[in-house]
């Protein structure tokens, strides 16, 4: 099942569209120009005016302060968990939701390091290596989402455990620069200590990999159903079909057994960070 590409949501911008006619008509009510209300609130006149065509997402610092400047009396204040949601797109919230309901989640990646794992830095060199390229809006949108999503890992949530296993091409690929990638090692060192995370790295001198097919997660629902996700070149897929299930499933038992464990993957990461 294919969704839509970033940025092709109607309902986020149905909510926009909705968020941005209040904040004009409590501009106007308060007899203010657009030009006005940005000099009041420290943004220019033109990220008001997309701010109120609903082309732009306001920012919570920009609600509140224009709550303030215009009197609105928490209306628009009150706005921001609803465009908080908006800013993500609609795959981004389908994911978040599945997430939520699971009691496992695995993945295994061969090309970059998974998103829930990635720093900031590191996501944003991912999003902004893409062509053709994200705008700069559109790059924070999409890592406004995958940080939200990934406050999955820091709750402290004890019945839902993590299995990660990375190729270990996905370790050396320095995106964003040698720093980053430092910054991200890191990263994984400091995440593959939790008690319920495990991370796995397949080395590249393994003669056989059984996930050369690419990358794919699977998440175990707390019903008991088991639903897999890949995406890859534009193409997002749920996918809950028993066969192809069994499949991925057979397929990354594989993967985690050809993998090293997690104790000597730890130490491998540390070792790539000491090349790095």
């Amino acid at each position: 099942m294919s969704v839509e590409p970033y940025g092709a949501d109607e309902e986020s911008a149905a909510v926009l569209r909705t968020v941005g006619r209040v904040i004009k008509m409590c501009r106007e009510r308060a007899g203010m120009t657009q030009a006005g209300l940005g000099t009041a609130i420290r943004y220019s006149e033109e990220q008001v005016s997309s701010v109120e065509r609903g082309r732009r997402a306001p920012t919570e610092s920009f609600l509140e302060a224009a709550d303030r400047v215009l009197e609105a009396g928490g209306l628009l204040s009150g706005l921001k968990k609803e465009v908080q949601k908006a800013r993500f797109p609609k795959k981004v919230r389908d994911l978040a939701k599945l997430e939520a309901e699971a009691v496992e989640i695995c993945a295994y990646d061969n090309s970059v390091i998974n998103g829930l794992l990635q720093t900031e830095e590191y996501l944003r060199a991912v999003f902004g290596s893409r062509r053709p390229a994200f705008s700069e809006e559109e790059v924070d949108r999409l890592v406004t989402a995958r940080l939200a999503r990934q406050e999955i890992i820091g709750s402290k949530q004890t019945d839902l455990s993590f299995s990660f296993v990375h190729d270990e091409a996905a370790l050396r690929r320095r995106v964003g620069g040698r720093m980053v990638l430092r910054r991200q090692l890191e990263r994984l060192l400091e995440i593959g200590q939790k008690r319920n995370v495990e991370i796995q790295v397949l080395p590249l001198d393994r003669e056989d990999n059984a996930g050369l097919g690419g990358p794919f997660h699977l998440l175990r629902l707390k019903e008991g159903a088991t639903v897999a996700h890949n995406e890859v070149q534009r193409t997002s897929r749920l996918i809950s079909e028993r066969k192809e299930i069994q499949i991925l499933e057979l397929r990354y038992g594989v993967i985690r057994a050809q993998a090293l464990p997690p104790r000597e993957s730890l130490a491998f990461v540390e070792k790539v960070l000491g090349e790095t």
